[in-house]
């Protein structure tokens, strides 16, 4: 099919065919914007030349170290210049990149290390106690330790280890790198959260990476010359891949080792960032900063926001600040987001109620992808696009996982019916646009009443009271499950479990207001989102 009669001599070879790598991005940046600043963290500050020398020195080094191609390398590793240079310089050794969670508790940390198989570890001095301990809870031989100290926050090296420093000054800066010779050849290996068992390890492959940076260029839009600030961590889905994708562009990639309101305003006063990703709870943040931490600018800044739909409330308020919001969406299972919100000229003119809600969509497939819609998960028939019926969101693409490392039949059961299925349940407006109802755990249902967590804690975020809230299912007796509410306040506001039931009825059916409130801080992980799972052990309790 689609071949020529006579296509005689038409065959692949060195000329027309390269497999398709993000680490060609540095390869071509180094050659055009040698003396532009690429990679900036405080008083270090570092051009494409000597981004891509620092790069060529790991993997170097790494390969001084025993390391082979198709080994692991993982890093423990916050967002700070080391991390962004191991996503080039690990896959230039030809290993595989494993980007651990530094929240993370020695017990799993151990169970990745083994799973994955991880040779070497990268690991920030200031996690090098969880390390040692998930070391001695190992099964098979342990990494060796390379240790990354950061004088720029005050955490000294421990003395214990190879430094990385040194690991880079014993590296030859003319390494030759060793790309892919097959673009399904695996990059990078990211384990999923496993809060209901042992986490999944999901593997990328080279080809999804580098149409994840094209597509993302496209669908932003970014800029020559782009400043990124690294907010979502490098840990997660690679930094949605983005840490791959500033150089194509000429751009600089500011990182952010701690994640404050403060750091940010000044990431962008400071360091003119023009460009960052991040969960809403990070939007949150900005809004609700002190005016201590406050700076002015006379920019626009773009974000991309990921993890829950962004209430309108926050979207009304950080919107006048100086920032313009896109809704994304995706998984570990996608290389980070696959859909955007793409804008349309005709919502331009709608008040603003209606505008932000649009704004909080789940969108349409990026560039990159294939087909992302809501099917029935059962027929895998298309759901009536009718904005009320629900389905899930299946997805087909280049960006899309390999599989779960050594776990066929959850990779089988993830890809049946020739779609990646999501676990996420969505309405399609007639436009094609989804909107996210709920995570399928998440649906709450009451007296056979399906009810979304993320419309109720969208009418909750309206409260003056409130800074952050999250709604789970609780136990009930007579309605099989009910809505319980966790508020987490603004600093100084009051109110009350009465109130905040009073405000819901206001705004939404009796049934699917609240019946509990509970006031406490939320717990999050390091990605910003809330994790529900602690939430529903208390609500079982309440």
């Amino acid at each position: 099919m689609g071949w020529m009669s006579d296509e005689t001599g038409l065959e692949k070879n060195a000329a027309n065919f390269v497999p398709l790598t993000p680490l060609s991005h540095l390869r071509r940046a180094v050659r055009l914007f040698p003396d532009d600043e690429a990679l900036v963290y405080g008083g270090f500050r570092k051009t494409y030349a000597e981004y891509h020398a620092r790069c060529s020195r790991l993997a170097s080094g790494l390969v001084q170290l025993g390391v082979k191609p198709g080994d692991v390398v993982a890093t423990i590793l916050p967002n700070i210049p080391a991390h962004a240079e191991a996503h080039f310089g690990v896959p230039a050794c030809g290993a595989v990149l494993n980007a651990i969670n530094i929240r993370l508790e020695a017990e799993t940390i151990a169970y990745i290390f083994d799973h994955g198989g991880a040779r070497a570890a990268l690991v920030d001095s200031a996690f090098l106690p969880v390390v040692q301990e998930a070391i001695s809870r190992m099964e098979g031989p342990a990494p060796s330790i390379i240790e990354v100290p950061d004088p720029e926050a005050g955490i000294e090296a421990s003395g214990e280890y190879t430094l990385y420093e040194d690991l880079l000054d014993a590296g030859d800066p003319d390494f030759d790198w060793i790309m892919p010779q097959d673009e399904w050849e695996s990059l990078a290996l990211n384990y999923t959260s496993g809060t209901t068992g042992r986490p999944k390890g999901v593997v990328y492959h080279h080809r999804g990476a580098y149409l994840m940076t094209m597509g993302t260029t496209v669908s932003w839009p970014l800029p020559r010359g782009v400043r990124y600030l690294t907010i979502v961590p490098l840990f997660h889905c690679n930094n949605w891949n983005h840490v791959w994708t500033i150089p194509m562009l000429g751009g600089t990639t500011v990182c952010c080792r701690d994640i404050s309101a403060k750091n940010i305003y000044d990431a962008i006063a400071d360091d003119g960032v023009t460009h960052f990703g991040a969960a809403p709870i990070v939007l949150n943040m900005i809004v609700n900063a002190r005016d201590s931490e406050r700076r002015t600018f006379d920019s626009v800044v773009e974000v991309f926001t990921a993890g829950a739909p962004p209430p309108a409330a926050t979207l009304a308020a950080i919107e006048p600040l100086g920032f313009n919001v896109t809704q994304v969406y995706g998984l570990t299972e996608t290389y980070g987001h696959v859909t955007d919100c793409l804008w349309q000229p005709r919502w331009d003119n709608l008040p603003d109620e209606e505008r932000y809600a649009i704004k909080a969509r789940t969108g349409v497939l990026m560039p990159m992808m294939e087909d992302i819609t809501a099917l029935e998960p059962e027929s895998m028939t298309q759901i009536p696009m009718d904005g009320t019926t629900q389905g899930e969101i299946m997805i087909r693409g280049n960006s899309v996982m390999k599989g779960y490392l050594k776990n066929p039949q959850a990779t089988e059961e993830a890809f049946r019916g020739g779609y990646f299925h999501s676990g996420d349940i969505a309405i399609q407006h007639p436009d094609g646009y989804l909107r996210i109802a709920d995570r399928a755990k998440d649906i709450i249902i009451s007296g056979g009443e399906n009810i979304s967590s993320i419309e109720i804690e969208g009418v909750l975020m309206k409260h003056p009271a409130v800074l952050l809230c999250a709604v789970v299912a609780k136990p009930d007796e007579k309605w099989g499950e009910v809505p319980c509410a966790f508020v987490e306040l603004k600093e100084g506001a009051e109110t009350s479990e009465e109130d905040i039931i009073a405000f819901a009825r206001q705004h939404l059916a009796g049934f699917k207001c609240p019946k509990r409130v509970l006031f406490q801080e939320l717990p999050k992980t390091s990605t910003g989102k809330i994790q529900k799972f602690e939430l529903r052990r208390v609500a079982k309790q309440a």
